[in-house]
This record gives C-alpha cells, structure tokens and sequence, in this order.
C-alpha cells in the first residue's frame, strides 16, 4: 500500500519561498492517486479563524476523498528582552525594552505521526511531504517497520549571509539519505512543478 503525508506548512513555504511557484493542492492530490497510485492521501495545516479561502480549500480536498488533520493557528507572546544601552555622546547606560512580538503556530506534528505509525506495516511506501527534521526518529522507526520512505521536499540552498547558507531540507535528513539509502531517498519536489503548480 502507498500512503502520502503532506506538511502543508512546510511544503507550501518551501514552494512558494524557494522554488517561486504555487501548488493547486487539488492537482497534487490528483497527481498522488492517478500518478504515484497512493491508497490515501493525509493533509495536515493550521487554519486561521475566519480564512474562508483556506477552509474552502480543505473542504473541497476532503469531498474528493483527501483526510485532513486541520487545526486553528494560536498566536502566543514572546518574551520580551532588555537590551543594555549607551548614549554615545554622555556614555550614560540605560535600558532599552524591545516587544518581541507573537509567534503563530499550528504544529500537527504529532497527528502526522500517529497516522504514520498507525499505517507503517511490511513493504508499504511513503511519500513524506517535508524538509523538517523533527521527523527524523518517525522515519528511522518506519524503517524499522520495513517502510520505504520518499522525502519530498528541496534540497536547493540560498544564500543567507556572507559565510553560510540555508535550506529547507534539515541536515538530519540529507543524512539520513546517505546512511539509509535502500529504505529511504529524496524527491525534489521542483521536479514535480509543471504537473502540480497552479495555472
């Protein structure tokens, strides 16, 4: 059986941030059955409170057959810092209080996971829709369950300051590759562009 697990977040950033282009969900969903022939396809995002276009959008993968694992986004405080200062004309040192702002997040990590493990069994694919290597020790414990493990992501890198660069494929996972090679390998997912981006 093939079963595909997609990180909205993750892949959608990944898309639009690095390689320029917007998936149409609906054809991703439409290239895993009829393409890659997966037995069922998991969506997991955070929702904002009233984004209509968004909820449209889960909805209409889930008529056509798509599982979603959907959750509100929740915005918390970060702590604040005091940062100490001088007046560069007196040298007097005063405090400066800098508001560090809100994070939103909607992890559904955890719900990707337990439906991984719920469907890992002997010689069943994965496509893993993700760069993030907090999905490190969920791969290393399907492959001990004889899953064979697809990474779809990218592996480009941009530059992100003089010295070094980023990606939004972990380090965990390009290692991964190179020490599992025969149970788990890398699908650029820019590769996929023409069949899945939106018009």
């Amino acid at each position: 059986m093939k079963y595909a697990f997609i990180d909205y977040h993750n892949t959608d950033g990944t898309t639009k941030k690095l390689l320029g282009f917007i998936i149409d969900w609906h054809k991703l969903f439409q290239f895993l059955k009829n393409e890659w022939q997966c037995d069922k396809v998991f969506f997991y995002a955070g929702v904002d409170e009233g984004d209509l276009d968004m909820i449209a959008m889960l909805e209409n993968l889930e008529k056509i057959g798509c599982t979603l694992r959907a959750k509100t986004v929740f915005a918390y405080k970060n702590k604040d810092r005091e940062i100490n200062l001088s007046c560069p004309s007196c040298q007097h040192l005063f405090i400066e209080h800098v508001d560090m702002g809100y994070t939103r997040k909607s992890n559904c990590d955890v719900e990707l996971t337990v439906d991984a493990i719920e469907n890992a069994a002997k010689d069943n694919e994965f496509y893993l829709f993700t760069g993030d290597g907090d999905f490190e020790f969920l791969i290393r414990n399907l492959v001990d369950k004889s899953v064979k493990v697809h990474v779809v992501s990218s592996g480009k890198k941009v530059k992100a300051g003089p010295r070094y660069s980023t990606s939004r494929l972990s380090t965990k996972l390009r290692n991964l590759f190179a020490e599992l090679k025969n149970m788990v390998d890398f699908i650029d997912i820019n590769n996929l562009k023409m069949r899945i981006k939106k018009d």
